[in-house]
C-alpha cells in the first residue's frame, strides 16, 4: 500500500487540526493545569470530541460506529500532539477499542463499544506494575472461586486511571512472572469494592494512577477473552497503543520544528537573524529530515495494523523506537535553539518536551523497543 492519506483520510486530519487549534490550544493545557483539573481534561472537549465521532473511530459499525480505521484514528491522535491536547481519546477509543474488539464476547461489545462510541464510558488499561514497561512480568493474582475470580495486586502508572468508568486489568491466573501463558484480562469497574485508586499528576500535567487491588470479587463474565491466553489480546493493543504514541510524538516532533523554525526567524544576534547562521542551519536541516523519515515509519506500522499483517509488531515497535528517539532530538533541539527562555513558563515550547519524555516512556522507551525489534527478527 502506497506510504499516503487517502481523500476521506486527509479531511479528517485538515478537521481535527481545525478543531484542535480553536477549541484545545496550549493555553487550554495551561489553564487546566493552573486552575488543578482533578481530571487533567476538559470533559466539555471531551463531550465535543466525542459528539465529532472521535470516539467512535474504530468501534465497528454493528456497534454504532464508524470503523475508520487506525490510520484515520491516528490523524487526529497526531493533531492532538501539536496541540498538546489532554482527553480519554488514547486510553478509551484507541486502547479500551482495540482490546474488546479483539477479545469481548457479544454482551461485552455491545455494552462496552457501544458505550464508548456514544460517550458513555471512558476506559484504562492496567498493565505495568514496576517501573519499566514489562507485560510478561505481570505478578497480580486473579484466583478463580466458584463462579467468580479474586483480584489481588497493584498496577502503576494507569494512564486515565483515577478517571475512568472501567478498567482493563492484566493479571496472572497461571504460571509465574516472565511467561506468556497464564495471563488473563479482566474488565473491572473503578469503583469496585476492594479497588484503592491514588492519582498521580505527571511532569506533563496528566493524570496517571496507583491501582491497588484488595481481594476484589468479579464475576466470570467480566473475563475478556479466555483464560490463561489473553497476552495475544494484550501485545496487539499494546503495538496498537505504541503505534498512536508514535504519532502523537510525530506530532509534538513537528509543531517543535515548526515553531523553532519561526522563532530562528525572528530572533536576532549580532545583529543577524539567528536562521542565518550557518550552524543552525545545519542542525534545523538534519532535524527536517528525521521528522519527514518518521512520516513514513508511523504511516506504515498503522497500515499494517489496519491490514492484520503478520509484520505489525515489528513495525509497531519500530515506529515507537524510532519516534522516541526523533521526539528526544526535537524537544532538546527546540529548548536549545530558543535559549534559556525556552524552558520558562512564559514561552510555550517546553510544554512539548514535558509531554514527550511520559509519552516515549509509556508501554516502552526507545531501547524497549529496538531489543523487541532485534527479538522478534530472532537477534
Amino acid at each position: 500500500m502506497a506510504l499516503v492519506l487517502n481523500e476521506e483520510q486527509q479531511m479528517l486530519k485538515e478537521s481535527a487540526q481545525g478543531f484542535l487549534t480553536e477549541h484545545a490550544p496550549i493555553a487550554e493545557l495551561r489553564a487546566q493545569r493552573d486552575a488543578g483539573s482533578e481530571t487533567g481534561y476538559s470533559s466539555t472537549l471531551w463531550n465535543q470530541m466525542v459528539n465529532m465521532g472521535w470516539a467512535a473511530i474504530l468501534v465497528p459499525e454493528e456497534y454504532g460506529g464508524l470503523a475508520f480505521g487506525h490510520v484515520g484514528m491516528a490523524q487526529i491522535v497526531e493533531q492532538s500532539g501539536r496541540t498538546l491536547t489532554a482527553s480519554p481519546l488514547f486510553s478509551t477509543a484507541v486502547l479500551g477499542v482495540t482490546a474488546i474488539s479483539l477479545a469481548g464476547n457479544e454482551k461485552q461489545k455491545t455494552e462496552l463499544l457501544s458505550g464508548i462510541a456514544a460517550g458513555e464510558i471512558t476506559m484504562a488499561l492496567a498493565v505495568d506494575e514496576k517501573i519499566h514497561h514489562s507485560p510478561t512480568q505481570t505478578a497480580m493474582r486473579a484466583e478463580k472461586k466458584g463462579d467468580s475470580y479474586l483480584l489481588s495486586g497493584v498496577k502503576r502508572y494507569v494512564v486515565d486511571g483515577s478517571t475512568a468508568d472501567k478498567l482493563i486489568v492484566v493479571t496472572r491466573t497461571a504460571g509465574t512472572p516472565g511467561e506468556m501463558k497464564g495471563i488473563s484480562l479482566f474488565v473491572v469497574d473503578r469503583t469496585a469494592e476492594g479497588v484503592t485508586v491514588e492519582r498521580t499528576q505527571m511532569v506533563d500535567g496528566r493524570n496517571a494512577a496507583i491501582i491497588s487491588f484488595t481481594n476484589v470479587e468479579v464475576g466470570l463474565d467480566a473475563l475478556l477473552g479466555e483464560q490463561d491466553r489473553g497476552f495475544r489480546t494484550l501485545s496487539a493493543t499494546l503495538d496498537a497503543g505504541n503505534a498512536h504514541l508514535a504519532a502523537e510524538l510525530l506530532g509534538i516532533a513537528q509543531e517543535s520544528f515548526d515553531r523553532t523554525l519561526q522563532y530562528m526567524k525572528e530572533r536576532k544576534q549580532f545583529g543577524a537573524f539567528i536562521g542565518s547562521f550557518q550552524a543552525l542551519q545545519h542542525r534545523a536541516s538534519h532535524w527536517w529530515s528525521e521528522i519527514e523519515l518518521c512520516k513514513s515509519v508511523v504511516l506504515k506500522a498503522l497500515q499494517s495494523i489496519d491490514e492484520g499483517d503478520v509484520k505489525s509488531p515489528a513495525l509497531a515497535s519500530i515506529a515507537k523506537a524510532k519516534l522516541c528517539e526523533v521526539a528526544e532530538l526535537s524537544t532538546n533541539e527546540a529548548i536549545q535553539l530558543h535559549g534559556g527562555i525556552g524552558m520558562t513558563d512564559e514561552y510555550e515550547i517546553g510544554f512539548f518536551i514535558k509531554r514527550a519524555r511520559p509519552a516515549q516512556a509509556l508501554f516502552g522507551d526507545y531501547n524497549y523497543h529496538a531489543d523487541r525489534y532485534a527479538l522478534i527478527c530472532g537477534y
